[in-house]
C-alpha cells in the first residue's frame, strides 16, 4: 500500500511503529467502507512485518480521532433499498473483532471527538489513550439506531448501570469517565501525545504489551474517574431495569434536576432505538465474547437499515439538521414485542461470521 499523504487513510511504518492515520480531517475523519478495507490491508502488512513492533491509530487534524461512520452514504443507500449497510457493517464488525485479538500491541490515540465507528477502531485496542480533550460518545439512539461496533459488549461491561446510561442517552464521556466506563486505559495530556508517539516509534522489536503499558504509564496523569462516575449510585438506581417504561417511571419518580434533564434527553431519542438498545445491552451482559455481541448487533443493524426511524433520525441530525425527528412509533409504550422481534431474529445465510 502506498503511503500517499492525501489518501483518506495513511498507513506507513515509522521506526518500530505501524501508523494507521484516519485522514479526512474536514469530516472529523468519518470512516468510509474503503477506509475500513485499507485498515484491514494495513493490519495484514504490519502483522507480517517483523520490524513493526506496535500499531498506532491516530486521527488527522485538530478536531478528533473520528466522528463515526459515513452516515450520509448509509442514509443514501437506505433510501433506495441499497446494500451498503449490509456490506459496510459486515466488514467493519469483522475488523472490530480483529483489533481486539491483534497479536501486537495496538495503541489508540483517542484524542478529541471519538464517536460510533471511531469507538470501534479504538476501544477494542490493547492500549487505549484518552486526553484532556477527549469527547467520547455512542449517540446512535438519536439516529434511530443503537450503539454498535461492539458498543453493546463495551457498555455492558462498564460498572453498574453506567453503560446503560451512556448507551441510552448518548451522553459524552470525558477522558477520565471513559476510563471509569472501561472504554479507555490512560489519560495523557494532549500536549504530551507527540512525545509519547515519538517514544512508541522507538520501542524494540518484540516489545511486550506490558512494556508498552509501562511506557504509557510514564506519560499518564493517573486520572480514572470523571463527573459521571460521581453520579454512579443515582444512575444505578434509575437505570437498573430491563424495560424502558420502568426507567422512564424511575426518572419521573426521582424528580431531581439530574433525573429531569436525563428524561428530557431520552424523550428526544427514538423509542424503538431505545428499546432495541436496552435489550441488546441486557443480552450482552451474559455474552462470552465480543464476537457474540457483534453477531447480534449485525442482525439488528440490518433491520435498522430498513427502518424509517434510521432514515428519519439521520435526516433530522445530519441532512436537514432541524433536530426534529418524527419517530415511529412516537412513544415508548407503543413499541411492541412484535416490533422488537425482527431485530433479534437470526438471518440464516447472511449471518456475520468470523475467520
Amino acid at each position: 500500500m502506498s503511503s500517499v499523504e492525501e489518501g483518506d487513510l495513511v498507513a506507513r511504518v515509522e521506526g518500530a511503529a505501524g501508523i494507521v492515520r484516519l485522514n479526512r480531517p474536514k469530516a472529523i475523519n468519518a470512516v468510509t467502507l474503503e477506509m475500513f478495507r485499507d485498515i484491514e490491508k494495513a493490519l495484514d502488512r504490519f502483522e507480517a512485518d517483523s520490524a513493526v513492533a506496535v500499531i498506532l491509530l491516530e486521527g488527522a487534524g485538530e478536531r478528533g480521532l473520528c466522528a463515526g461512520g459515513d452516515i450520509r452514504a448509509l442514509w443514501e443507500s437506505s433510501k433506495v433499498n441499497g446494500d451498503l449497510g449490509r456490506i459496510l457493517w459486515r466488514e467493519e464488525y469483522i475488523l472490530n473483532a480483529r483489533i481486539k485479538k491483534f497479536p501486537k500491541p495496538y495503541v489508540a490515540f483517542m484524542d478529541g471527538i471519538v464517536m460510533g465507528g471511531g469507538v470501534g477502531l479504538s476501544a477494542h485496542a490493547s492500549h487505549r489513550v484518552v486526553t484532556d480533550r477527549t469527547k467520547l460518545a455512542m449517540p446512535e439512539v438519536g439516529l434511530g439506531f443503537f450503539p454498535d461496533v461492539g458498543g453493546t459488549w463495551l457498555l455492558s461491561r462498564s460498572p453498574g448501570e453506567i453503560g446503560t446510561f451512556f448507551g441510552l442517552t448518548g451522553q459524552t464521556m470525558n477522558g477520565p469517565d471513559a476510563i471509569h466506563a472501561k472504554f479507555a486505559d490512560w489519560v495523557v495530556q494532549a500536549v504530551k501525545l507527540p512525545a509519547l508517539r515519538e517514544a512508541l516509534t522507538k520501542v524494540r522489536p518484540g516489545v511486550t504489551a506490558a512494556d508498552v503499558s509501562k511506557l504509557i504509564d510514564g506519560f499518564a496523569t493517573g486520572e480514572t474517574a470523571g463527573p459521571v462516575a460521581a453520579k454512579e449510585p443515582v444512575i444505578d438506581a434509575l437505570f437498573g431495569f430491563d424495560r424502558m417504561e420502568d426507567i422512564f417511571a424511575a426518572l419521573k419518580r426521582d424528580g431531581s434536576e439530574f433525573a429531569l434533564a436525563t428524561l428530557k434527553t431520552l424523550n428526544e431519542k427514538s423509542p424503538r432505538g431505545m428499546v432495541v438498545t436496552l435489550k441488546l445491552l441486557r443480552l450482552a451482559r451474559t455474552a462470552p465474547s465480543l464476537e457474540e455481541c457483534l453477531v447480534r448487533e449485525y442482525r439488528a443493524a440490518c433491520e435498522v437499515f430498513r427502518s424509517d426511524d434510521f432514515r428519519e433520525g439521520v435526516r433530522a441530525a445530519v441532512i436537514d439538521k432541524d433536530r426534529n425527528p418524527t419517530w415511529s412509533p412516537p412513544r415508548i409504550e407503543d413499541v411492541t414485542p412484535q416490533m422488537l422481534a425482527p431485530y433479534l431474529a437470526e438471518i440464516g445465510a447472511d449471518e456475520l461470521k468470523f475467520n
